[in-house]
């Protein structure tokens, strides 16, 4: 199974890094050598990281809770849109908000009114606006709908995220940090490793290489998923037991009555 990741991480191409003049000294210990003034990036690092991180993301997906995908990047996007909704957990792949999670609250009341633009949109109450109001309504559901639909069903704070280029992703890094969210990130040699907490180092420029780290993740999160589904169903089961058998009169102390 290791050697199947490994391959798959190698066609990908998630060992390269960015140009060795372009490097953070604190990336060294991740960096397997150089080619061609390109750092090449230890493998072994890369399947160390990503499966320290699925271990940690199915825990956190078996005890209930939400994980954030953060990649707004244009390599990124598509890919964490997809492998969040195929997750069924929350995802910022366009922008992201500052105070989304520090100022959550706030951010979830303007949930109310994506909603409202979107019961304007979808009745003939739009038709009652005039030709110029219309088209600020529909640009302003636009721009909400890109950058809140990915968490409009976010309803409390992540206990984690995972975050592509946390370079990119600065202000989402420093949110979680301050609310001792944990965070996941893919990160290249550009990259300080000391601003997350699980560092995966590899290649986060190349759509492939985003695309297998993100897609691994996702599935520890339905692997999780599955594990508290049937925990719970189990539950509900030895409940159910119990009442029964509560239910079930004693028959030797039924027999006892009988005889006095």
């Amino acid at each position: 199974m290791a050697n199947k990741v490994v391959e798959e991480l190698i066609e990908s191409g998630v060992h390269f890094g960015h140009r060795s003049s372009r490097w953070n000294p604190k990336m060294r210990p991740y960096i397997f050598g150089r080619k061609n003034q390109i750092h090449i990036i230890d493998i072994r690092e890369t399947v160390r990281g990503l499966l320290r991180a699925k271990k940690f993301i199915q825990q956190v997906a078996e005890g209930g809770s939400l994980i954030l995908f953060v990649g707004t990047k244009r390599q990124a996007g598509a890919v964490i849109e997809r492998e969040a909704e195929r997750a069924g957990m929350p995802f910022v792949s366009e922008r992201w908000l500052g105070g989304c999670l520090t100022n959550f609250r706030t951010i979830r009341s303007r949930m109310g009114r994506l909603e409202e633009l979107e019961a304007i949109r979808g009745g003939d109450q739009l038709q009652s606006y005039s030709k110029k109001m219309q088209s600020s309504l529909n640009r302003e559901y636009r721009k909400m709908y890109r950058n809140l639909n990915g968490i409009r069903h976010m309803n409390r704070i992540p206990e984690a995220i995972v975050v592509v280029d946390p370079n990119k992703e600065k202000n989402a890094v420093r949110e979680a940090r301050s609310l001792g969210i944990t965070t996941v990130a893919l990160i290249d040699t550009d990259c300080d490793p000391d601003t997350v907490d699980l560092p995966i180092p590899g290649n986060d420029d190349g759509i492939r290489s985003i695309e297998v780290i993100i897609r691994h993740l996702a599935d520890s999160v339905i692997a999780g998923g599955k594990s508290l589904k049937a925990n719970k169903e189990k539950a509900d089961a030895d409940a159910v037991a119990e009442v029964a058998a509560a239910a079930v009169p004693d028959k030797d102390a039924g027999a006892g009555e009988a005889k006095g």
